[in-house]
């Protein structure tokens, strides 16, 4: 049976190519959505560019029919449906009439006693709800959802083979182990079944006669490779932890080894300190030069709604969000836990100069759009607050010899319309699985790195 979809202005605010994601059924677009999408059409953000793009698809539909009759919209015998009726419909009475989010309910209302099968489409919550009042079916916008967080592709795996495969695989850095030589612990059968293996996937690899017995390397797609950069110390720092030497590991790759970095995880797990450290050694230590700045962008819906009506200059704006850069800049530039007050003040100019003489720039995600960056160290922090089409956007905006990383906790999100599910970070991470450009490792929380609190606190609150 034909469904009637109706969508809520938040989803097309958030994906204007909802508009196409409902196959054969009838999208209905209620009048009021037109008048709401309008109020944003003017703003330079995403959601004031994703306004005009649904208004400039919508205009394009003009040509093929009348929109308040129906005109298709793909190739499956899907409709789209400007709807201006239902005005009449009876709604609760304490409900105010000329509230947008009840004028949308009046028109799920009133197709739905036509007879159609209606479904509510919303990001918002209490929408949904106030649906259910109305015996109307309601479901949140799930076409760029990805796994729930729980499944959500790690980079990383548990593998067993046999004490003599680990001690082949140790005796030289040629060597190389058989993916048909390793297994994965099947907790529902109990048992050892072949390993399911993943372009640039990293493993741990143990021993099924002695679990201490371990190996770690990267599947390359055909055979597991020794790591390369184990031992090494960018900047000073030496990895703690297995996930950390996974993350140094594609960090220290070349950007065309490894042009894309996701790192996941809790506070306190090293991702931006690390990102960090293995930029500023690359800028300052290697030569020649692989990268000729050092970027820095972090999305906050705040941040990229409000930065214009801030006082001062587009560094002076975005400076308070970028605090937490500042605050792992100082703990790489010092040398000691005892420093002495000069020490400390010194400390504080050499940071400062790395953003006086440009080495280090930051800026807002939204500034983005339309660049195209060659020899970059870019890092993108906190993309869990960002959205898919931004997370697509910054993907396509690096040129030759530029590295992209991604950083973020899908559990610990700011930005009211997104989820673990939803939110760009976990939107790059499943979409880009397999790739052979892209590494990706997740920090467990057991690896944090901060302190006792921090990691329990990241783990209860």
């Amino acid at each position: 049976m034909k469904k009637y979809y109706v969508l809520d202005t938040n989803v097309l605010l958030h994906s204007p190519n909802a508009l196409y994601a409902f196959n054969e059924h009838t999208i209905v677009i209620p009048e009021v959505v037109i008048e709401e999408l309008d109020k944003f059409k003017k703003e330079s953000t995403e959601r004031g560019s994703n306004s005009r793009s649904v208004s400039r698809i919508i205009d394009s539909l003009r040509s093929q029919g009348n929109l308040l009759k129906g005109v298709p919209i793909n190739n499956s015998g899907g409709i789209l449906i400007l709807e201006s009726n239902h005005t009449a419909t009876a709604m609760p009475l304490h409900w105010e009439g000329d509230k947008a989010d009840n004028r949308i309910l009046q028109v799920c209302k009133g197709l739905a006693e036509s007879g159609h099968q209606t479904i509510l489409v919303s990001r918002d919550t209490n929408m949904r709800v106030k649906s259910s009042i109305l015996n109307i079916q309601a479901e949140d916008f799930r076409n760029d959802k990805v796994s729930n967080i729980d499944q959500q592709y790690t980079g990383r795996l548990i593998a067993y083979t046999s004490s003599e495969v680990i001690n082949r695989f140790h005796e030289s850095t040629n060597h190389y182990i058989d993916p048909d030589a390793l297994y994965v612990f099947d907790d529902f059968a109990g048992i050892l079944v072949p390993a399911p293996l993943v372009t640039n996937q990293f493993l741990l690899i143990r021993s099924t006669d002695n679990d201490r017995h371990t190996a770690l390397g990267r599947f390359d797609g055909k055979k597991v490779l020794h790591l390369l950069y184990q031992n090494r110390n960018p900047f000073g720092v030496t990895p703690r932890n297995v996930g950390q030497i996974f993350m140094q590991e594609c960090l220290m790759m070349s950007a065309e080894e490894a042009p894309l970095v996701i790192l996941k995880g809790i506070s306190g797990t090293a991702k931006t300190f690390y990102s960090l450290a293995v930029g500023l050694y690359n800028y300052m230590e290697c030569r020649p030069k692989e990268y000729h700045h050092l970027l820095i962008c972090r999305p906050n819906s705040m941040l990229d709604e409000g930065i214009g009506f801030l006082p001062g200059t587009e560094a002076e704006k975005i400076e308070p969000y970028m605090r937490a850069i500042k605050d792992n800049l100082f703990t790489l530039m010092s040398s000691n836990a005892s420093m002495e007050d000069k020490d400390i003040l010194q400390t504080e100019d050499t940071v400062n100069m790395l953003f006086e003489k440009r080495i280090i720039q930051t800026e807002a995600l939204a500034y983005q759009r339309g660049r195209s960056l060659q020899k970059y160290w870019v890092i993108f922090d906190e993309m869990q607050n960002a959205t898919p089409r931004q997370a697509k956007a910054v993907l396509t905006r690096p040129g030759l010899g530029t590295k992209i990383i991604l950083i973020g906790d899908p559990a610990q999100i700011d930005n009211p319309l997104l989820d673990s599910q939803s939110n760009g970070l976990s939107y790059a991470s499943e979409k880009m699985i397999g790739s052979e450009l892209c590494f990706q490792v997740t920090i467990l929380p057991e690896e944090c790195e901060r302190s006792p609190l921090a990691a329990q606190a990241a783990m209860r609150l």
